[in-house]
């Protein structure tokens, strides 16, 4: 069966449009983690050009230039480039599609998606289109979060929803979620871009944050495919649902804060 990208990339697009700060409070502290492992992978240091694909808050941009880096910066949302020039003005943020790249062939020596790739369409499109904007040799890399038993808030919230709410709920079909937290995933969709010397590792992440329905909230409010999954159950079964996580969160908790294993998937390559 044949997915149409149309829909999903629209859901997709008009989400991430009405929540660059929900996001940025929600999410900030815990997908800035695996920045260093990702430029490092890519080799970025002072002279690098490098092109941040799927940009959002603008928080890898911003750790390149520290290294010195010349970056530019590119997502589709207009309100998290909108936040982006504010919160980091020296650096060039621009509008656009990771499906289609607005930069000639072979322009960049790095490029890198930071949980990027899990929000687009045409993900295998996006790949391409890295692999066409780099120079000879130059380096790819991106972050994807792990499967949901190793991911512990997606695990969590998934199992609520299974439990007590309806999994299968109406919203616009897109590419698996977890499709590249698979190690051979992310290698046999960067060799049919175009990559070779393929490197997929684990990087270890914690997410800390306020005990109670705070996951919950922030699911909720600070997403896209899993907040329109929350937003589609009945009214009871949501009650059910949140106290399902409240209660799952207390053998995690420590104080008046819980700390969840989040690791991220890189992965790593290089055009030939």
């Amino acid at each position: 069966m044949v997915i149409n990208p149309g829909p999903f990339h629209e859901f997709e697009h008009a989400g991430w449009e009405f929540i660059p700060d929900a996001y940025h409070n929600a999410f900030g502290e815990l997908t800035t983690q695996a920045i260093d492992a990702l430029l490092d992978a890519v080799g970025v240091e002072g002279g690098v050009k490098l092109l941040d694909i799927a940009s959002g808050p603008g928080y890898v941009a911003a750790a390149a230039a520290e290294r010195g880096a010349t970056v530019v910066a590119i997502d589709f949302s207009r309100a998290m480039v909108s936040r982006a020039k504010k919160r980091f003005p020296a650096i060039e943020f621009r509008e656009g599609n990771a499906e289609e790249l607005p930069f000639e062939s072979c322009l960049f020596d790095a490029a890198v998606m930071n949980f990027g790739l899990l929000h687009l369409a045409r993900p295998e499109q996006a790949l391409l289109e890295a692999h066409r904007v780099l120079r000879r040799r130059g380096r790819f890399a991106f972050t994807v979060w792990a499967a949901p038993q190793d991911a512990i808030a997606f695990g969590i919230v998934l199992r609520a929803v299974k439990a007590h709410g309806e999994p299968e709920v109406a919203l616009p079909e897109g590419p698996p979620f977890f499709r590249f937290s698979d190690a051979a995933e992310c290698s046999r969709a960067l060799l049919a871009a175009g990559f070779k010397s393929f490197n997929v590792t684990k990087v270890k992440q914690a997410w800390r944050f306020p005990a109670g329905d705070w996951l919950f909230e922030a699911m909720k409010d600070a997403t896209v495919r899993t907040a329109g999954l929350l937003r589609a159950q009945s009214p009871e079964a949501s009650d059910k649902i949140r106290r399902a996580i409240r209660e799952e969160l207390e053998k995690y908790r420590k104080g008046e804060r819980v700390a969840l294993p989040m690791p991220a998937i890189l992965a790593t390559a290089t055009k030939k």
